[in-house]
């Protein structure tokens, strides 16, 4: 059974598509062992609780510098000793120690098709500005493993989603999550619990 930690800033739609995913038995062994959000007003902390999950918030605003809320952050990460650590919408920087520590154990879910609009200053419905801005016609979603850079971390798998006319960024966001975000990310948990995926030099291979 593979141990993993939730990591949510808002509310929670990714983590609900893992537990939906777990409850209807196309996510198999893997158990949420803890959520963690760094906004004591995250919906995604009702989440957790509605479903048994053990919650917690470590936010940057009760310390007084980075330094000591990153030593909070991974003392309640290890606390639970988790195989896999997955960021579904966390808008804080990994601390780098926890990331040497969980090398090619941490994935985030990011709402476009990596390397496109993603990086510093890119999250939330700036991707979605950005794109649309842009002119894009296919946007999507990228399930990736974390290294120290941003965005930059071996691709596990991606999602295209068709731009619309008239789309907002609201409405993209919205048709990204459910056409791609909340289907790659429990297929990638599923992929890693069950022993299917590896990292070699720099990439991610998946086997049949």
């Amino acid at each position: 059974m593979l141990k993993i930690v939730v990591c949510v800033s808002g509310g929670g739609t990714n983590l609900q598509a893992i537990i939906d995913g777990v409850r209807e038995g196309s996510v198999t062994g893997i158990e949420i062992v803890r959520l963690i959000s760094n906004n004591k007003k995250a919906y995604a902390l009702e989440r957790a609780a509605q479903a048994g999950i053990d919650s917690i918030c470590v936010s940057p605003r009760d310390y007084t510098d980075r330094a000591q809320f990153n030593e909070a952050f991974v003392r309640e990460v290890d606390a639970v000793t988790p195989d896999l650590i997955v960021l579904a919408g966390f808008l804080v920087v990994i601390p780098p120690e926890l990331i040497r520590k969980y090398e090619n154990r941490i994935i985030n879910i990011h709402p476009s098709l990596i390397p496109s609009f993603c990086g510093t200053g890119y999250y939330g419905l700036k991707v979605h500005e950005a794109a649309l801005k842009r002119g894009v016609k296919v946007t999507g979603a990228t399930v990736h493993f974390v290294d120290e850079g941003t965005d930059t971390g071996p691709i596990i798998m991606q999602k295209a989603v068709n731009v619309m006319p008239g789309d907002t960024p609201e409405i993209l966001q919205r048709r990204v999550m459910e056409e791609a975000e909340w289907i790659i990310l429990p297929k990638s948990l599923n992929l890693i619990a069950q022993g299917k995926v590896k990292v070699s030099d720099g990439q991610v291979e998946i086997a049949e």
